[in-house]
């Protein structure tokens, strides 16, 4: 058993840094300068909101975002000093389950988390929870893509908290780990990219109605108390907690008939 000396901690928490930075870069500014730049006339009639969030409020979205890819990669050395001890013995465990088990634990992966975040971001909307944990976030009432990772520091650590709870109890590769890194980056600039990107059908719904849209977050920062899961639709239905506005607005947003809800609506 090897536990890493002060060095290694640095070294490793400075690799976590860069990596984090340079991914949260790469998808934050990638999206907005395709959606905001490049395509900006193309996709006007996609455009949620029809103003944009000010410079300023753009800059501190980035400048917050910095601060949070730190945190993570703080709780990254967590992961890391237990692999290094010996002490995680999972991403072993998972190499020799095989291909298999490294997709299947992707999935589950992701799944996992967006009950982790569902659950927490409830529980930081309570009234005695907000103003400490999650008003930073919602600052940002019309998000950007810089806005993924503007988080108050306890929004943060919870966040930065499931891949290391994730690593313990469920034996994965870090190469799996890398991927839903990017898959979880890739989905949180889109959703605050204020472009309505997923496909509908001909009567205005979501083509995969299981999907979060980018109309869906978004309702989530104009109406704080709904539609607070990330990746999948299911939570926000299954609680009840999911806009009773949303088909419509997104019809409107795919430029589609406005279509009636069907089913009851959240209390």
């Amino acid at each position: 058993m090897t536990f890493p000396d002060l060095a290694d901690f640095l070294h490793q928490w400075l690799r976590n840094m860069q990596a984090d930075v340079l991914r949260y870069l790469i998808f934050s500014v990638g999206v907005w300068l395709t959606l905001w730049v490049v395509m900006a006339r193309a996709l006007a009639h996609r455009k949620i909101r029809p103003d944009r969030p000010p410079p300023r409020q753009m800059l501190v979205e980035l400048l917050v975002s910095i601060r949070s890819v730190a945190i993570f990669s703080t709780f990254g050395l967590i992961t890391f000093g237990l692999f290094r001890a010996g002490l995680l013995p999972g991403p072993y465990i998972a190499r020799e389950l095989g291909p298999v088990w490294f997709w299947t634990s992707l999935v589950l992966m992701i799944i996992g988390h967006d009950a982790w975040f569902y659950w927490t971001h409830r529980l930081i909307h309570d009234r005695r929870l907000f103003r400490g944990f999650h008003r930073r976030h919602h600052r940002s009432n019309n998000p950007s893509p810089f806005t993924a990772y503007s988080f108050d520091l306890g929004e943060a650590a919870i966040n930065a908290l499931f891949v290391p709870l994730w690593m313990i109890t469920v034996p994965t590769q870090w190469p799996v780990v890398g991927l839903f890194v990017l898959h979880q980056i890739a989905r949180n600039t889109l959703g605050h990219s204020g472009y309505e990107l997923f496909p509908a059908r001909k009567d205005g719904r979501p083509l995969l109605p299981w999907l979060t849209s980018v109309t869906h977050h978004d309702l989530h920062h104009a109406r704080a108390g709904y539609n607070y899961g990330l990746y999948f639709t299911w939570w926000d239905q299954l609680m009840g907690t999911e806009d009773p506005t949303y088909l419509e607005r997104f019809a409107q947003a795919a430029r589609r008939k406005a279509i009636a809800r069907t089913g009851p609506s959240p209390a």
